[in-house]
Formats: structure tokens, C-alpha cells, sequence
């Protein structure tokens, strides 16, 4: 789901800065290493904004392809460093999953989707009550952080136990 760590106007961070310099040395490198998953600090400076992108997750989500979208956009900017802020690349890497490369961008230009993303953020910023990334909910749990397969199974497990109780086999 759609979550601005820094949604317009708010400053985004600059990669060549102390804060991310420190937190991605202390912590997303080594948590990467430990789930063996290629990652990098994307030298974009600043920061882009995500708004766009997200507002081209609705559309792809529209045509079925909101999965294949997310993980695109992920890979451009975290293992590739492409600006995912910039409405040529978002277009391009939209094409390279089989999306119509005009009408996404008619799409972005026209802010189509600037409604259906402000009401993903909404849900996530007030309704769900979401503050950091990631977030699982499942069934009744809240998971904030990154976890292991094996305890997101094991919490999976637990909830679905939880219907079960009371019920005959």
C-alpha cells in the first residue's frame, strides 16, 4: 500500500547527508546482507518525491499489474538508482512491464490518479494508523518492522487459529 515517508512539501533527505549516510550503514546494509537482498543507498540527491510513482501504482493496480509495478519501481530505485520522482522514467519503466507507455503518461501528466493515491494515503496515515515501513497487519495483529518469514508465518498461524477456535472440524 502507498506510504510517503515525506510527501510534498516536505523536505526530502539528501543520500550524501549524515542521517541516511549513518542509518543506512547501521541498519539497511546489514539487514540486507543478514535476508540476502541487493540494496543501495540511491545517489538521487535529493530524494525524490514518490507521489507520481504511487499515482502510477493505481493505474497499474487498475490493469492488474499493481505487483509487477511495485516491484519494478523498487528495483529502479533502490538496486539501480533511477529517479522514480521524474515522470520519463516512471513512463519508461512502465513500458518494460507491457503498460502503454502514452497513456501512462497522459495519466501522470493529468494527475488521474492524484485522488486514488490521496485516498491510499489517508487510509494508510489515519485509518490503519501506519508510522513507520514496514507494516504488516495481519488479522489482528499490527507488525511494524522487518521480520523473519519465520515469524510472520508463525503470526499468520496464530491468527488463523484464532477463526478457528470454537469451530467443529
Amino acid at each position: 500500500m502507498p506510504f510517503e515517508l515525506r510527501p510534498y512539501p516536505t523536505e526530502t533527505l539528501k543520500p550524501e547527508g549524515d542521517y541516511l549516510q549513518t542509518t543506512w550503514r547501521n541498519s539497511v546494509y546489514p539487514m540486507a546482507d543478514h535476508f540476502g537482498v541487493k540494496i543501495t543507498l540511491p545517489s538521487v540527491s535529493p530524494q525524490p518525491y514518490t507521489h507520481l510513482a504511487f499515482e502510477g501504482y493505481q493505474y497499474a493496480k487498475e490493469l492488474g499489474k499493481g505487483n509487477e509495478y511495485n516491484h519494478r519501481m523498487m528495483k529502479a530505485f533502490f538496486q539501480e538508482e533511477q529517479d522514480i520522482g521524474d515522470i520519463e522514467v516512471l513512463t519508461k519503466l512502465a513500458g518494460e512491464l507491457g503498460l502503454d507507455q502514452q497513456e501512462f503518461r497522459k495519466v501522470q501528466e493529468s494527475r488521474k490518479y492524484r485522488d486514488a493515491h490521496q485516498k491510499a494515503l489517508q487510509h494508510a496515515y489515519t485509518e490503519a494508523n501506519i508510522q513507520a515501513v514496514p507494516t504488516f497487519i495481519i488479522g489482528e495483529t499490527e507488525v511494524r518492522g522487518m521480520r523473519s518469514k519465520g515469524e510472520l508465518a508463525e503470526i499468520i498461524d496464530k491468527e488463523l487459529s484464532k477463526g478457528q477456535e470454537g469451530k467443529s472440524l
